[in-house]
């Protein structure tokens, strides 16, 4: 079976003195959903913007739906073909706010379109009702042609989840995706996730410092601590009492912050003010 994601000996040192990523092997299969769990600094982040090959390690491997990423510290020359089936959800949203929320969308298709007309932001009407189902999927299509800027952050981050659906990812690293939303925000986010992932089959792996929240949504847990892998395994195995022989005095920062309750439904939305689009012919 081809892996979604294959971390072979991966290491990484910022600092002489310390290991970022130490040595890291993990495999994640399609269709899996899985939290990468650790407090702060211990290499959840470096760990997914190597799989997403922004930066390149020290030492391993990485082969990402069969094709390599990075080998033996440099990134692969075939790389950007490789990153456009990997989405990647960032913490603080990365949308251009005073662009509409429906361009910020489809960014995702960059790679497929003319290079023309990415730079001009042309699209057609065709591209456009693919971002549009896309924000619907989401449940943000009523905000399609507003400023980026004008949405909460919890609809600025379900928005940057609907450009990786747009973009056909077959991957999706979503890294400290709730970090900076409010407890019913981070619930639709985390809700949303595991849908995709359900529905699309496609790999998730989502960094969190919460270890509830990655028992409520993800089957499987990687712990980093330091850079290394200390647990790999069921979520519903972790224990309060194994977390604290883990990490020390660190489980207080895992345990301590509360999920909100599971719920599927989504708020309606106000109408949208529009704003002019470019098309091009169909």
């Amino acid at each position: 079976m081809t892996h979604a994601i294959e971390v072979r000996g991966l290491s990484k040192s910022f600092r002489a003195d310390r290991k970022a990523l130490d040595d890291v092997t993990l495999q994640v299969a399609p269709g899996e959903m899985v939290a990468l769990l650790g407090a702060s600094g211990s290499g959840k982040s470096t760990l997914l913007r190597h799989v997403a090959g922004f930066v390149a390690g020290d030492a391993g491997e990485i082969v990402v739906n069969g094709r390599h990423v990075q080998r033996n510290g440099r990134l692969a020359a075939n790389v950007r073909r490789v990153r456009r089936e990997i989405g990647f959800v960032f913490q603080q949203f990365n949308l251009v706010g005073r662009l509409p929320v429906i361009t910020n969308v489809l960014v995702g298709m960059l790679a497929r379109v003319p290079k023309w007309r990415g730079l001009l932001r042309v699209f057609r009407a065709d591209e456009i009702r693919s971002g549009l189902d896309a924000l619907a999927q989401v449940g943000i299509d009523d905000y399609a042609f507003q400023r980026a800027s004008t949405l909460s952050g919890g609809q600025q981050q379900r928005a940057a989840i609907a450009r990786t659906l747009v973009q056909n990812a077959r991957v999706i690293l979503a890294d400290e995706p709730i970090a900076s939303l409010d407890p019913e925000s981070s619930r639709r986010v985390m809700a949303l996730l595991r849908q995709i992932n359900r529905t699309r089959k496609v790999a998730v792996v989502v960094s969190l410092h919460q270890v509830d929240v990655a028992m409520r949504y993800c089957p499987r847990v990687v712990a980093l601590r330091h850079g290394k892998v200390v647990y790999d395994g069921p979520s519903a195995a972790l224990t309060p009492a194994m977390l604290r022989d883990l990490y020390g005095t660190e489980a207080d920062e895992l345990l301590r912050d509360a999920a909100p309750e599971d719920d599927a439904s989504i708020a309606p939305m106000p109408a949208p003010a529009l704003v002019t689009m470019h098309l091009a012919a169909a």
